[in-house]
């Protein structure tokens, strides 16, 4: 069964009760480098909730470990220790080898993350639980905390470790996150007024295409935190500048607004726009994509009689090639009606030979508990974290083998544990950094802004019947329609609300006054009252829809999950999930029996994900196919660009000297001041490059530490002549001639 911070917190809860001898028991089950992983796990769901910036926690520790494990590796290569990355370089000298490389790899390891952790999460909401867990793990492992030196010169572990932290802080300093800022945004602003909840409908909005940030009575993010003032906060919106892991250049766009850059990598183009003058097919899509999420919102009664074999011989097995791109292509890939997609499932279950047995269950609950189970609740790891307590699932089951792509002999449980969470941590981190530069560049709206807007124009379906608006909602019988009744119990003591529009839906949180015993139900409610099915203190998540940050993370750490154990599947077949009857459900009481969510392959966990998002009204089907296909493309670039470090022969991506394209010089000669262009047909990573004259003297340096197909370097050069380049790569060297005329 896969934990969630439910099934966790009595674990935490333990570590606070029994011994330190006993805890050094229940540690050794694991390597360090995955108890490192949960406590910083459990520094998340401790701290605010921020999927940028714990992607990029998750990511940093990662190489932490990694660099700690790579720098006692003849084959492997550090990351970052001793190497220039995005333009930041640091050194690495010398040290004597340990006669114990495992022990030594340990303790670097854990001082190392140790540091990072005590710096990243010192001002959490909840250090003092955070901090206490780590203090009470590194004494079980016989360190001493006080032991701060970063001299490592004479091979004390330690200190390595300190100096590994140091460098990774220091990186992190400089990356564009903000950090030093707290991660404040610096120039981003919404151009919309506050989408007041309280209120009907949703006047005060001027563009319908744009975020809008709420004001609620109290706002509670999905880590339980009471946010001051109760108003929402885009997150991240400049998080596409934040250095990436694998993403390169040459996926990369620059947008520009209010003359501040905005970083576009894996631009999917505009989402679906309103035109709330003329209409057309742009405000077909968006009205069709914001219906579908009220539409679903109808689905989440247990109590409505429809029952769904929710099994993976019913659910998943969805090829990336069907995924839609036209209007139409999107109103047949998604049930508007029933809800869902058009998978088909799974015949047999490969690892047994046998069909995979039914699991029917009341459609309500089960789309209640997806909506809930994937957005992480309250205590939240957020969805990169989410995936790394996934990962760490797989690796618990007893019929895993820790196989690198399934090939060779097993690894012991350290190398895999840090090669996985490096490479895992690196796509977590690039998704962050492509879906929130989106996210801030398009600056798209969301569906309880959207709905509310439309409902307040009317409807957009019969040009010569009553509140007809461009902009109004599209009628759909049984699940948005137009009140036309006197009789009708929404038309209004005095009548007032004939003519206006009225959804099938989740009623709200207004219907619930203990969470613990009541359900809100479906019925008709005033379209202009919608509510997602969220707390009211928390209603959606405070940064643009578009792309969904969900789908993104999520079809990415499938494909890593995918490629590095070999197997589209989970082990055994089936990755499962139980969800108690009447315990699980925190926004009202539920299920209503126990629901076990059960998934074939990651891919159909992430496909999961994705369609869980419209179900909560979060995201509409626009939000969601973008962000799978550039989750796919990072989380197969993340796995191919982390296997260059580790110079394995089972990895596709190496390639033998004589394959590697080669780099030239274009335009050759140049003039003085012009800069020197380098291209290769296929991006090559290049540490760092040196100049040097024809007599071998260097006379520049280039510190490059990026992957690309085109580098430009700017040189100050005053004499002409024949001057060579040296171009340095991770386990490669070339060079070049270039000519400097007058």
């Amino acid at each position: 069964m896969i934990p969630t911070s439910k099934s966790l917190s009595g674990g935490f809860i333990l570590i606070f009760l029994v011994t330190i001898l006993n805890q050094s028991i229940l540690y050794a089950q694991h390597s360090v480098a995955r108890e490192m992983n949960e406590i910083v796990l459990t520094a998340i769901r401790n701290d605010l909730a921020r999927p940028t910036v714990h992607a990029r926690n998750l990511f940093h520790t990662s190489v932490a470990m990694y660099d700690a494990w790579a720098v006692f590796d003849e084959r492997a290569e550090t990351y970052l220790l001793g190497k220039t990355v995005n333009g930041f370089s640091n050194t690495l000298e010398s040290f004597p080898i340990p006669t114990d490389i495992g022990l030594a790899r340990q303790e670097a390891l854990a001082y190392a993350v140790y540091r990072i952790i005590n710096h990243r999460y010192q001002n959490s909401p909840d250090w003092l639980s955070t901090l206490t867990e780590l203090d009470i793990y590194f004494s079980s492992l016989g360190y001493d905390p006080s032991i701060v030196s970063t001299d490592y010169e004479d091979g004390d572990p330690a200190r390595l470790g300190n100096h590994i932290a140091e460098v990774v802080i220091n990186y992190g300093l400089q990356d564009g996150s903000n950090e030093i800022g707290f991660y404040d945004n610096l120039y981003y602003e919404s151009v919309n007024d506050l989408l007041i909840m309280s209120k009907s409908g949703n006047p005060d909005i001027s563009d319908p295409n744009r975020w809008q940030a709420l004001a609620l009575t109290t706002f509670i993010d999905q880590s339980g935190n009471e946010i001051p003032l109760g108003a929402t906060e885009f997150l991240s919106p400049e998080w596409g500048s934040v250095s990436p892991f694998s993403m390169s250049m040459d996926v990369l766009s620059i947008f520009s607004r209010d003359n501040n850059d905005y970083w576009v990598y894996h631009d999917p183009g505009s989402p679906p726009q309103i035109d709330t003058l003329n209409g057309g097919l742009g405000t077909d899509a968006y009205q069709w994509g914001f219906a579908l999420v009220s539409a679903w919102a109808s689905h989440l009664s247990p109590n409505d009689g429809v029952m769904w074999d929710i099994s993976p011989s019913a659910f998943g097995n969805v090829d990336i090639d069907d995924y839609p791109n036209t209007l139409e292509e999107y109103q047949n890939f998604y049930n508007l009606n029933e809800g869902g997609d058009i998978g088909t499932g799974h015949a047999v279950n490969p690892a047994t030979g046998m069909p995979y047995s039914s699991n029917i269950v009341p459609r309500g609950d089960y789309t209640r508990v997806l909506a809930e189970f994937w957005a992480d609740g309250p205590d939240s790891e957020t969805p990169p974290g989410h995936w790394f307590t996934i990962l760490n699932y797989v690796n618990d089951q007893e019929q895993f083998l820790k196989r690198y792509r399934g090939e060779g002999d097993a690894l012991d449980a350290l190398e895999w544990d840090v090669k996985a969470y490096f490479i895992l941590g690196g796509a977590m981190h690039d998704c962050a950094i492509a879906a929130w530069g989106i996210k801030g560049w398009y600056d798209y709206i969301r569906p309880v802004s959207a709905l509310r807007y439309m409902a307040e124009k009317g409807q957009s379906t019969f040009p010569d019947s009553a509140n007809y608006h461009v902009a109004g909602l599209p009628l759909i019988e049984g699940f948005i329609e137009q009140i036309k009744d006197i009789n009708d119990p929404l038309a209004g003591t005095g009548n007032e609300n004939l003519g206006a529009i009225k959804i099938k839906s989740w009623r709200g949180p207004d219907f619930i006054i203990d969470p613990e015993s009541d359900q809100a139900g479906v019925a008709w409610i005033l379209a202009k009252d919608w509510w997602p099915y969220q707390r009211p203190s928390f209603v959606t998540p405070p940064f643009a829809g578009y792309v969904s940050g969900h789908s993104t993370y999520s079809r990415a750490a499938a494909e890593v999950l995918t490629m590095i154990t070999g197997d589209s599947y989970f082990p055994g077949g089936i990755g499962e999930f139980v969800a108690k009857q009447n315990e699980f459900l925190v926004f009202e009481e539920g299920p209503s029996v126990d629901i076990t969510l059960q998934w074939a392959t990651y891919r159909d966990a992430s496909d999961q994900t994705s369609l869980s998002r419209i179900w909560g009204g979060i995201h509409p089907p626009a939000d969601d196919i973008p962000g799978r296909l550039i989750g796919e493309q990072i989380g197969k670039d993340a796995v191919e660009f982390a296997e260059t470090y580790f110079n394995l022969s089972t990895s596709t991506s190496l390639r033998p000297d004589s394959a590697i394209p080669s780099i030239r010089v274009w335009k050759n000669p140049i003039a003085f001041n012009e800069s020197i262009q380098l291209i290769s047909e296929e991006p090559r990573f290049i540490q760092s490059i040196e100049m040097f004259s024809i007599e071998g003297k260097m006379i520049a340096q280039f510190p490059i530490g990026a992957r690309s197909t085109n580098f430009s370097l700017h040189t100050d050069i005053e004499y002409s002549g024949l001057y060579f380049l040296r171009i340095n790569g991770r386990d490669w060297t070339q060079s070049e001639k270039v000519i400097i005329k007058q």
